[in-house]
Parts: C-alpha cells; structure tokens; sequence
C-alpha cells in the first residue's frame, strides 16, 4: 500500500463556502456541480456510475474505503465523478477479497478528493441553497485563485455529456444464442444493466449515444433500451430523435433515468433541473398501476414537468415518488414503451424493481 501522508486541501463553493479538509487520492485540483448520495453503501459502484460524470461527490456515510477495491463492483471502465467530499477516508481495509485500498484506486485514476469534512454541515447547506458548482485543491490554497478558477466552470444546466462517456464503438454483450435481443443505445449505460439483460436470456448489443435507429433496427432486435446518463437531457436533441423514431416503428422500448427523460422529451414533455436531485438508496415510490409500493436506488439531478405530463393525452404515469410526488415512470399509450426514473438494476440497492426487467422481456417475446 502506497505511504500516505494527509496533506491540507480546499472545497470552495460557487456561493463562496469554503470547508478546510484533508487531501485524498491525487495532489491536485477539480471542479464540477456538487452534489450528495444518502446511501451507506456502494461507494465503488457511485464512483463509477457514467450518469455522476462532471459531479462532485459528497458522500453522507461516514467511512469511505473501508471495505476496499473489488474489480466485480465497477459500473464502467473507469472512475466517472469529477471529485470526492467525505468525512473518513479509510486507507485500510478490512475485506480480504479486495485488491487495492482507495487511496491507491485514485492515484491510479487521477482523482482528487478531500476528506476530514464536516459532511453533515455540508449536505444541510447544499440541501438548503441547491445544487451549485464546487472546486476541490490540494495544491491552490489561495481562496482568491480557486474563485477565478470555479467562476469558468460551466453550469450543469444545458450541458450535452452522455457523448463524452458513451462507448465509441458497438460491443455486445451476453450470449449470442439467447432467445431475445436488445439494442442498447449507450449514454452512459451500468454494467449491471446489462447484467441484469444477460439474466434474462437476453443478448445485448450497445451501441454508440449518436448512433442513428436505421442503424440499430439492421441488427433486427427484438426491442430497444435507453440508457441511463450524465448531462441535461433537453441538450440531447440527437437522441430524443432517436426515441422519436423508435416510436413510430412501434418497437418495444425501456427507458431508464435519463433514457426516462428522453422518452418524455419525445413526447412533447419538458425536463427540469431538479433543486437537488435524488441521490440514495432508500428512496419510497409508488407503482400506481397495480398499487405496490418499491424502495429504490436513484441517481438524478433533472426530471420530468409533472403538469406537462398530467395534460398530456400520449404518455401516462406509472410510478410516483412518496417523499415529493415528483413522476418516476411512465408509459406511451398504444405504444409499448415505458420508462422509469429510477434504476431498477439497483447495483447498488434493493432489488424491489427488477420485475420492470421481467416486463420489458416479456414485452419484446410477444413482439407487441
């Protein structure tokens, strides 16, 4: 394990917050919108998830890295925050199955974090004042310097950046003798999405975000998925056309987080940036078709207009978050396609809403 030695580091605030801390993984300096996950754990797939890419992570559980680095717990190829905020970052760990401790994990990668924050006056503050974009250094200690540096940061808001952690390439996944096949459009797409297609018998070909439907339909699958995503979806015109086009070949379609959006986006509904977002794994929504409440794991900072919804005469909602009543799903009428805001694969988090893969698979053997 790599000698460490904990060296003073800065998180300035866009209101002009400032927390003193504790350097943690790379020397250096980040920026990018703040943002807090209320789950106690899960730490390695949250770094990794492509939907925090450009975020700061706050993270509310005290003890970050206690458990190590496990190569099966990453969502993607690479570390996808844009810098981490915690209370304890714990160098050593404690189970045996893990490969390298967190400290090593970020040097690897080229992370910047600060630990030895006081994470509970933080999270009441970002809470409070909304979602806001942050610095983080452990080599500028000058106030002065790091506000010039966060005043060039661009807002979240009207940002297209599923592109930048989209696959460049098609790939496949699962096995190619299964019974159904699924074309996934990649905005930032989980492993265990795909984990949870291969499952079901069901063998995935993902393919790049900009990706055209000509494209996809000449594979001939047997249904459509729409990834989750980092980014504000109303800047993705590319991909609500895709959507669009799906729709009028009356193809299967499911939708998840920003794919929820997206298909709302299709059909002449608006997207929000959300206050704060739903970052966590505990958070209560209602299936409101057969009356089953779910515990879900969520990860969003923009979502739907619900009047734009509750006017519309093509879509209907499904699901409905009982902390805020804001919409989690919703489906296309005399169109097989539905869509959550939530993440059903649930990795990580409790898998209350993994029968929506179950309905999407039966959707696509019946061919409706």
């Amino acid at each position: 394990m790599t000698n460490y030695i904990k060296l003073p580091a800065i998180l300035l605030l866009e209101d002009g917050t400032v927390y003193h801390g504790k350097a943690a993984g790379k020397i250096g300096t980040t920026t990018g919108e703040i943002c807090f996950n209320t789950g106690m754990t899960g730490y390695q797939e949250i770094f990794t998830d492509p939907s925090y890419f450009g975020q700061i992570m706050v993270t509310t559980n005290a003890h970050i890295g206690n458990y190590g680095i496990h190569e099966d717990e990453i969502e993607s190829g690479d570390i996808k925050i844009a810098g981490l905020v915690c209370k304890n970052f714990n160098i050593m760990y404690s189970r045996k199955q893990a490969a390298k401790s967190i400290q090593d994990y970020f040097q690897e990668e080229n992370i910047v974090g600060i630990s030895d924050v006081d994470t509970r006056s933080l999270v009441r503050h970002i809470r409070d004042k909304g979602a806001m974009n942050a610095i983080i250094s452990s080599e500028i200690l000058d106030i002065d310097t790091l506000k010039e540096k966060l005043a060039g940061v661009p807002s979240m808001d009207g940002l297209e950046l599923s592109s930048k952690v989209s696959t460049t390439e098609p790939y496949f996944y699962g096995t190619e003798s299964a019974k159904n096949r699924v074309a996934v459009l990649d905005l930032g797409v989980k492993k265990n999405i795909l984990r949870n297609f291969d499952h079901r018998d069901v063998y995935a070909k993902v393919f790049p975000a900009k990706t055209t439907f000509k494209e996809m339909e000449e594979w001939a699958p047997n249904g459509y998925f729409i990834s989750n995503g980092p980014g504000d979806p109303a800047a993705m015109p590319y991909a609500i056309d895709t959507v669009k086009e799906i729709l009028e070949a009356d193809k299967p379609l499911f939708g998840i987080c920003l794919g929820h959006q997206l298909l709302a986006l299709a059909n002449d509904i608006r997207t929000k940036k959300m206050f704060n977002g739903h970052r966590g794994l505990n958070h209560p929504v209602k299936n409101i078709i057969i009356d089953h409440c779910e515990v879900t794991s969520q990860n969003h900072g923009f979502g739907v207009v619900a009047d734009d919804i509750l006017k519309s005469d093509k879509v209907e909602v499904t699901h409905v978050n009982l902390n805020d009543q804001s919409i989690e799903g919703i489906r296309v009428k005399g169109k097989n396609a539905f869509s959550v805001q939530y993440h059903p694969e649930s990795s990580p988090g409790p898998h209350d809403s993994r029968y929506l893969f179950d309905q999407f698979v039966d959707a696509m053997e019946k061919g409706e």
